[in-house]
């Protein structure tokens, strides 16, 4: 069985547990963790994702954030400057930060989600270098009261993250899924 095939028996093992309605939202946060090398294979079964959260009571909505960099950075005034001095970008980047959170606010509001729906966000690579993803999952978890699952390729290992096994890495309530285990 292929490491994503894992991955959706551990996460459909996890959705299969009734839902408390009074849990914080730092708890109400899934990262579903993977190798980064395996991000086309679980793009291609999301939708699997999709089914089991369907097959056990619960609504489904998909966010991506895969574009939001160009989306927000093409809507600046001076762009182009930027480009030609990228290490001006940094002053700016909080606003991308406010950016995602509004646009992942109106998603919300357009979805109509409720308490009983995951809201899966795949593209958190693309954050990699630009925000830190406990940030930006800071930001969007208390936003409504379903669950919130991170498609998040990195590692797992003595309860911190790694994105992308990059440099920064951090400590967070979320649950943790992998391939092998619920944590």
């Amino acid at each position: 069985m292929s490491k994503v095939n894992k991955l959706i028996r551990s996460y459909k093992t996890y959705i299969a547990i009734p839902w408390r309605m009074d849990t914080p939202a730092a708890q109400r946060v899934i990262f579903c963790i993977y190798n980064e090398n395996d991000e086309l294979r679980l793009r291609a079964k999301i939708d699997e994702f999709e089914i089991t959260t369907r097959e056990y009571g619960h609504e489904w909505a998909l966010y991506d954030l895969t574009n939001t960099f160009a989306e927000w950075i093409s809507k600046q005034r001076y762009a182009q400057n930027y480009f030609q001095k990228p290490h001006l970008l940094s002053t700016l980047l909080p606003n991308y930060l406010d950016y995602i959170v509004k646009d992942f606010e109106e998603f919300i509001q357009k979805n109509e989600i409720d308490n009983n729906t995951v809201v899966a966000v795949k593209g958190v690579s693309s954050l990699f270098g630009f925000l830190k993803v406990r940030d930006v999952v800071d930001r969007m978890a208390p936003l409504f009261k379903g669950r919130l699952l991170i498609f998040f390729p990195g590692s797992y290992e003595n309860n911190v993250y790694k994105l992308l096994d990059g440099y920064d890495s951090w400590n967070y309530m979320a649950v943790p899924i992998t391939p092998d285990r619920i944590y």
